[in-house]
């Protein structure tokens, strides 16, 4: 998740904000970070909020290019991809990338670029989920309410604690895979 423009500093930008939050990201934490000093940000960036607006750019850009590439057909059918889709979210869990989502989600609450920036990313993977429950046949509203209950068990999924071993929850996320793929018919 870089720009181009000051990419190691993005790059940097995201680690501490999947550490520490929001607050965390601040020129000089990062400079000591990268081991480098406060005026190599100001050649690259005017100040703190043009480093956080590089941030949610580079962050949405990269979910909304994520999410188009990982739900393109390319040969597979529509529950295929949604079942492939399942297996990479709920099999592997990134921690980094969950911490930096829940971050920017945090930082939503209170700041209406990294609103706007989640709503965008939100928008986009419900449209593209949606249209793989389309071509399986479902209704519109019935696809998309597929798609929202989809992204509410990727999500829910990855944040809960549960007290069963390995095997049990590999059952219990199989369960709820068949029932997202169900065609409802």
């Amino acid at each position: 998740m870089t720009d181009g423009k000051g990419g190691g500093w993005v790059t940097a930008g995201f680690a501490e904000i999947a550490r520490s939050g929001i607050e965390g990201v601040r020129v000089e934490v990062l400079a000591k970070n990268l081991g480098v000093t406060k005026g190599g940000f100001y050649r690259r960036f005017r100040d703190r909020a043009a480093l956080l607006d590089a941030m949610l750019a580079s962050w949405r850009d990269g979910r909304i290019a994520a999410i188009e590439k990982q739900t393109a057909l390319d040969g597979a059918t529509a529950r295929e991809r949604l079942k492939g889709l399942i297996k990479l979210y709920s099999e592997r869990m990134n921690t980094e990338a969950m911490a930096i989502e829940l971050a920017i989600r945090n930082w939503a609450r209170t700041d209406e670029a990294a609103a706007t920036a989640v709503a965008s990313v939100d928008a986009a993977r419900l449209k593209n989920v949606g249209q793989l429950y389309r071509a399986t046949g479902l209704p519109a509203e019935q696809a998309d309410a597929k798609s929202f209950l989809f992204y509410c068990f990727i999500f829910g999924q990855s944040l809960l604690f549960l007290e069963r071993g390995a095997h049990k929850r590999a059952q219990l996320l199989a369960k709820s895979a068949e029932t997202l793929l169900d065609d409802g018919k």
